[in-house]
């Protein structure tokens, strides 16, 4: 079945559309995943985000392909507009600075100190633009030892912790297969930018914004400082299991598809021992609470994941759905285009692209009910909008034909593919 056979809901993009952003002009300098990330949500909720791509290539984004399509550049780079600068020659930084003027955010993602070397660190940004709320999104931060390192997300991901927890008992770390850290740290940044806002409309002065990617990452594993503490040890991995609850994991059914349980509440677990016939556990005290169950884990996985196996998956989903068992089917992305809850919730939906007619991107989320996220466009071309951005900031259209002629800016037309 391809991708035009399946079931998802069809938008057109609205450019007339409206959002809680809208009236927010964003200029994001950011590179790969992580600034991406985070002014894709501003750009979903009305925000003119103005990419700022580098020539003569862009964004590097562009250059993560599937099948020669630029996949993460269509969905990252949606409701946004793109001009191709090269601000690092002659007349690029006066250029740069005239956008600045016009911006109520900026997005940069470069090693510290290179904005200050191109004399627009936050000293000079506060004195000239002092309602600018400067986003610096960095592996490890503007400050500290560890600052002048190149920062991508592997490198945290592995130095934060989250490796170390990750991965099958007795095995090695593990790293996640997709741009995990990127992603929370440009959800972070997103939230940090709604903050900053509001306080300027307060204070009437902008501020710096010093998101590191390891300080995300690490913030999603909680209280393991803590339990380190009063344990003495790290965690070990555990797979699918869990440090903190059981039964929880991943357990095979009789015709080789997996589901997932989390008896993270007592209740839950008391449920699913009635359910497979084991009442006795919920009074033993080797299984009767969280605490004793996580000394037995394998034992209880044995038990529960020993009774799923003698049902198929379809049995199991309809036992589990009668009693209310905190449980579900283990998905990959085949399954989640045919799932009517996807479908009708419009988690993903198809949209014009002038590649492939129409291509399944994720809704914006989160679904407010007054002022819901929009797609008004698709992800640019490189360079797309660069007249009409350096039109509204003020330039001639002699001067942008000189600026195209000299290199400086490159439009559509000018790029070569």
């Amino acid at each position: 079945m391809t991708m035009t056979e399946q079931h998802w809901h069809t938008r057109d993009f609205d450019a007339e559309a409206t959002g809680p952003m809208t009236g927010v002009r964003v200029l994001d300098l950011s590179r790969l995943v992580a600034g991406n990330m985070c002014s894709l949500q501003l750009a979903d909720f009305g925000a003119d985000v103005v990419k700022v791509e580098p020539q003569p290539m862009g964004d590097p984004l562009r250059a993560w392909k599937q099948k020669g399509q630029s996949s993460f550049w269509k969905t990252y780079g949606r409701n946004k507009r793109s001009i191709a600068l090269d601000f690092r020659a002659e007349g690029g930084l006066e250029v740069l600075e005239r956008l600045m003027a016009q911006a109520d955010i900026m997005i940069e993602s470069f090693r510290p100190g290179t904005m200050e070397k191109m004399g627009l660190g936050p000293d000079v940004l506060a004195q000239r633009f002092p309602r600018l709320i400067l986003l610096r999104v960095s592996g490890f931060g503007q400050t500290g030892p560890y600052s002048p390192r190149p920062g991508f997300g592997t490198l945290v991901e592995g130095m934060s912790g989250f490796a170390h927890r990750n991965g099958e008992a007795g095995g090695d770390p593990l790293l996640p297969p997709l741009a995990l850290a990127d992603m929370i740290a440009g959800l972070y940044g997103s939230n940090a930018l709604m903050m900053a806002l509001r306080s300027r409309e307060q204070t009437g002065r902008g501020q710096v914004v010093d998101l590191s990617l390891l300080e995300a990452m690490v913030s999603v594993l909680g209280p393991e400082p803590l339990d380190y503490r009063l344990t003495g040890t790290p965690k070990p991995r555990v797979g699918n299991g869990s440090n903190t609850s059981s039964p929880r994991n991943v357990y095979r059914s009789k015709d080789g598809h997996f589901i997932a349980v989390s008896a993270s509440v007592q209740n839950a677990a008391t449920r699913m021992f009635n359910t497979i016939g084991r009442p006795d556990m919920n009074t033993d005290p080797r299984f009767a609470t969280n605490e004793e169950r996580i000394k037995r884990r394998e034992e209880v996985d044995a038990i529960v994941g020993g009774w799923m196996a003698e049902h198929t998956r379809e049995e199991l989903l309809e036992i589990f759905e009668r009693d209310g068992i905190t449980a579900a089917p283990l998905y990959s992305v085949a399954d989640i285009v045919e799932d009517p809850h996807f479908i009708e919730r419009e988690v993903f939906v198809e949209v014009p692209d002038a590649d492939l007619d129409h291509v399944p991107m994720h809704s914006p989320l989160p679904r407010l009910s007054a002022t819901p996220g929009t797609l008004r466009r698709p992800a640019p071309a490189f360079g797309e909008h660069g007249r009409a951005i350096l039109s509204e900031a003020g330039y001639a259209e002699a001067e942008i034909d000189a600026m195209v002629a000299g290199g400086l800016i490159a439009l559509p037309e000018e790029v070569v593919a």
